[in-house]
């Protein structure tokens, strides 16, 4: 079910009318609508896959219960380790199965033997990326004692499969949705009016702005042999437009629907393009990606290495510089994967 599509808007309308003119009364029976609200959306694309969501959402709502219940550090341990397979395993076999055995199977035909493939016709579940990010976020915040693991099975599981955020964010983690999903909520006509108007501007952009350049781009890139410099120029140029809008535009929808059921979603993209510098430019840009790469990749990985590496310099490079490099190389290849699977992401 697409942001821009007729049956989202006709859903959205029954799920607004449902939550605010019959279930306002009770904040529990709300948060049930929401739950169905969102197996419904999800499910609405293939609903095989919403055993594979209830499997990962359910999953992790029993480690974060595991690794709060448990006084050792050892048996806290252990359950986050089986939190993080459950979901990095799920994304892998999913995502990346195909992708890993034919880089190996191509590795391996350098030194002259050749192997027959085995490829496996996986469908690739939309949204795996988004829910699986925020089930981790939410073991990690767990297991370093920043967020109390929930006992209501029915709250974390609407964090981890709020329907505006699930396809395509943004990634706002369960330690700032938990508590709103716990707050009564009362309708405020300002604030629905800001969110009617935010994803009329998300829908903007994504189908006047983004199709519309979609359009000329592919015709340019198609036949890009016979291009002259001044029309790649500006199929470049417009590709830039093309890709700000579409991200930005179901990051607008997806926080005008948040409003709209009294939510607060983070924004996700803040004017890139003015940016000064790079640096700044990738704080504006798919801002709850980036932030979450920087605080659960990292900056884990650098405090880590910070702790082991106590010489000056190793092999006549400065230490805090080492550090630096191996940690954003890390954080940028997953970055890459995270995008997708093909070797253009990993370069790019």
């Amino acid at each position: 079910m697409l942001f821009t599509s007729i049956t989202f808007a006709i859903f959205l309308l029954i799920v607004f009318l449902l939550y605010w003119f019959v279930f306002n009364k009770s904040l529990k029976v709300q948060n049930i609508l929401l739950l169905l609200s969102s197996y419904v959306f999800y499910g609405w694309w293939d609903w095989r896959f919403l055993f594979l969501l209830l499997f990962i959402t359910v999953s992790n709502y029993l480690v974060g219960l595991g690794i709060q219940n448990k006084e050792d550090k050892k048996s806290k341990k252990l359950i986050f380790l089986t939190g993080l397979v459950i979901n990095i395993g799920t994304l892998v076999i999913f995502k990346y199965f195909n992708f890993f055995l034919d880089g190996f199977v191509n590795l391996v035909s350098i030194t002259g033997y050749k192997i027959n493939p085995l490829s496996l016709n996986i469908i690739l579940p939309l949204g795996i990326s988004f829910y699986v990010f925020l089930s981790l976020s939410y073991i990690i915040d767990v297991y370093q004692e920043r967020l109390s693991a929930e006992k209501n099975i029915l709250d974390v599981l609407l964090a981890l499969s709020f329907f505006p955020i699930i396809l395509a964010g943004p990634i706002h983690r369960p330690i700032g949705l938990l508590p709103q999903i716990q707050k009564r909520r009362v309708f405020d006509y300002n604030q629905a009016t800001d969110g009617l108007k935010q994803i009329l501007w998300g829908v903007f952009m994504k189908i006047v702005i983004a199709d519309s350049c979609a359009l000329n781009v592919n015709t340019i890139f198609t036949n890009y042999l016979t291009q002259n410099g001044s029309t790649l120029f500006l199929g470049t140029f417009l590709f830039t437009i093309q890709i700000y809008a579409d991200f930005a535009g179901y990051s607008n929808i997806a926080i005008g629907v948040g409003k709209l059921l009294g939510f607060n979603i983070m924004q996700n993209f803040n004017y890139p393009y003015f940016s000064k510098d790079i640096k700044e430019f990738w704080k504006r840009w798919n801002i709850s990606l980036t932030t979450w790469l920087r605080d659960y990749i990292f900056l884990p990985i650098a405090y880590s290495l910070t702790r082991r590496l106590k010489a000056g310099k190793y092999v006549f490079i400065k230490t805090d510089i080492l550090i630096y490099t191996i940690s954003i190389l890390v954080t940028w290849i997953l970055s890459g994967l995270w995008h997708g699977a093909n070797y253009t992401f990993l370069i790019s």
